[in-house]
């Protein structure tokens, strides 16, 4: 059985997409289409644009599901997934590659998901911290014991956890994890601590766009991040898609789940290659 995977912030990088663009008339229409939606033209900053420039949220979200969802797109009928998932924001993509939200309403819901992401970590400054070398339980009970909020984000791969919360306690969890044997607990260069209670702002803007967006059932389960366990309800997807935020992103569990179920080839679809070296990890 074949999985699809969809990349999350991260990944992006200047000159992403520009192949697909001038290669296919069917990707240049989407990427038309997609700076008329988002009111300025994100294909520039893309294509040509800074490394700075790249990093807004308010373009990396976009940019990241463009490259995605149209590399997905152009494979026409070649596209035939057993089962798809993605990495946060990812997660966007597989929602429309596997047909369960419509281009443009995906595209919409992730541009508002970066504008209210960006809006919480104003109002809220926080960060994240990359976790090397220690069991997940032993960085569970770590962030447990600290009195701020830091919590597990990310679970990348065994061996590699992304920690979450303010800056106090992100600092203050990084001491006590490298003294409990950590090889390095390191502070990320991100505009906030996502997948946190940090986030509650945003999750709560999001609802609402998320509540009032058309739904379909998808060719294919989607395995979503919030538990690692597929789903094709609506209802449950866009409930699952609401915890997102404020929840941790379950890849290890995700990719073992997929596995476990029957995925021997795992096809990664936007920029770069960063979940094939989790997959690897994961499926050692």
């Amino acid at each position: 059985m074949k999985a699809y995977v969809f990349p999350g912030q991260g990944a992006q990088f200047v000159g992403m997409g520009q192949d697909l663009y001038n290669t296919s008339q069917e990707a240049k229409d989407y990427f038309d289409k997609a700076n008329q939606i988002l009111g300025f033209n994100i294909t520039d900053i893309m294509f040509a644009g800074t490394d700075d420039e790249l990093k807004q949220t308010k373009v990396t979200q976009p940019a990241v599901f463009l490259h995605s969802v149209i590399s997905a797109f152009v494979l026409g009928t070649e596209f035939k997934p057993d089962m798809v998932a993605g990495h946060s924001l990812g997660e966007f993509s597989a929602l429309v590659a596997s047909k369960a939200l419509s281009f443009e309403d995906g595209l919409k819901l992730v541009s508002a998901r970066a504008f209210a992401m960006q809006k919480a970590c104003e109002l809220n400054p926080s960060t994240m911290a990359a976790v090397l070398g220690l069991d997940d339980h032993k960085v569970e009970e770590v962030c447990s014991q600290i009195s701020g909020v830091v919590v597990p984000a990310n679970y990348n791969c065994p061996g590699q956890l992304v920690i979450s919360g303010s800056f106090e306690a992100v600092a203050e969890a990084c001491e006590k994890l490298k003294e409990a044997g950590a090889k390095r607990a390191l502070q990320l260069q991100v505009g906030g601590g996502f997948h946190s209670p940090c986030m509650q702002p945003a999750k709560e803007e999001l609802e609402q766009a998320i509540r009032n967006t058309q739904f379909a059932t998808p060719v294919c389960p989607i395995y979503q991040n919030v538990n690692a366990k597929p789903y094709k309800d609506t209802e449950t997807i866009k409930n699952n898609l609401i915890a997102q935020l404020t929840s941790p992103v379950r890849w290890t569990q995700t990719v073992q789940n997929m596995s476990a179920d029957g995925a021997v080839e795992f096809v990664e679809l936007g920029p770069g290659t960063v979940l094939q070296g989790l997959i690897k990890k994961i499926l050692v």
